[in-house]
């Protein structure tokens, strides 16, 4: 399992990040995703010791030939800096890495968290939504 996803199962790595916006990125993405389907798609937070991955979880097509695991698609990191108090947004590349959004995006760090999930909603250049 990776650090990400054993953090984000209870593991036992210390985590550094605000309680209270882990809280508020988890409720951001459980209501990007209406009740009705679920069953087939959800917006979910993976947590990290020092950031969030917003990721795009898929129910199997056909889960006879593919089997049960849901598909993972990372959609926005959010990267916590402890010494400041600041968050910041990273956005993926077709290569599945993660890059600043802030130097191409003029979005500066903030430590209002709710700030960088404003910004992937409202998604400007279709960078995190397609």
């Amino acid at each position: 399992m990776s650090d990400d996803r054993a953090a984000s199962a209870g593991g036992a790595q210390a985590s550094t990040l605000p309680e209270l916006d882990v809280a508020r990125v988890k409720r951001w993405c459980a209501a990007r995703v209406p009740e009705r389907v679920r069953h087939e798609m959800r917006v979910e937070c993976e947590v990290a010791p020092r950031h969030l991955t917003i990721v795009e979880r898929r129910a199997p097509y056909d889960e006879q030939q593919f089997g049960p695991e849901w598909t993972s698609f990372p959609i926005a990191r959010l990267r916590y800096t402890k010494t400041r108090g600041e968050w910041s947004l990273y956005w993926r590349d077709r290569h599945m890495r993660f890059h600043p959004y802030d130097e191409r995006f003029a979005f500066a760090p903030s430590r209002d968290v709710e700030a960088l999930l404003a910004e992937v909603d409202r998604d400007p250049t279709s960078i995190f939504w397609g």
